[in-house]
């Protein structure tokens, strides 16, 4: 993995420039200056994208130094997860539809950092994985809302 400090000064526009090629870490760190910014929706967009092709790429790759790009995985995910996810949910329909979003765009953008050609098979593992969790939240959005609101958080949508 490149050093993340290259990303530290870039704005979100500029951090888009090159998305298509670049470690899916950036996604993450693209995630992280939208919420900064209070652009939350583009940060559940784009956390989204992050989830997905950083998990292609660690199933293209099983033979990865768990104290690399595994342990920088999960790291991002539960730092920058956790308060993408705590607004997200607050609107069951809405990350829904951003689900749908993210697939489509995965479909029309190249992974120069995963080519999908080279890659197939994992890919569409992990598609199918962000298609359950996609049913799985629609088919518990009572629950899900229920849960929130024991915990004192917000749902936008009801």
């Amino acid at each position: 993995m490149e050093n993340l400090s290259a990303f530290e000064d870039k704005s979100p526009e500029e951090l888009l420039a090159d998305v298509d090629n670049t470690h899916p870490a950036l996604y993450y760190i693209l995630a992280a200056k939208l919420m900064c910014e209070s652009r939350w929706d583009e940060a559940v967009f784009w956390y989204y994208v992050g989830q997905l092709r950083f998990r292609i790429h660690l199933a293209a790759r099983p033979e990865l130094d768990p104290t690399g790009d595994p342990a920088l995985f999960a790291s991002f995910t539960e730092v920058i997860g956790r308060p993408v996810n705590e607004y997200a949910f607050g609107d069951i329909e809405a990350v829904a539809a951003t689900i749908d979003k993210v697939l489509v765009w995965d479909d029309e953008h190249p992974d120069g950092f995963t080519p999908k050609g080279e890659f197939a098979d994992e890919r569409e593992n992990v598609r199918e994985g962000l298609k359950d969790l996609r049913s799985e939240v629609l088919a518990e959005a009572d629950e899900i809302r229920q849960e929130r609101k024991e915990h004192g958080l917000e749902n936008r949508s009801e």
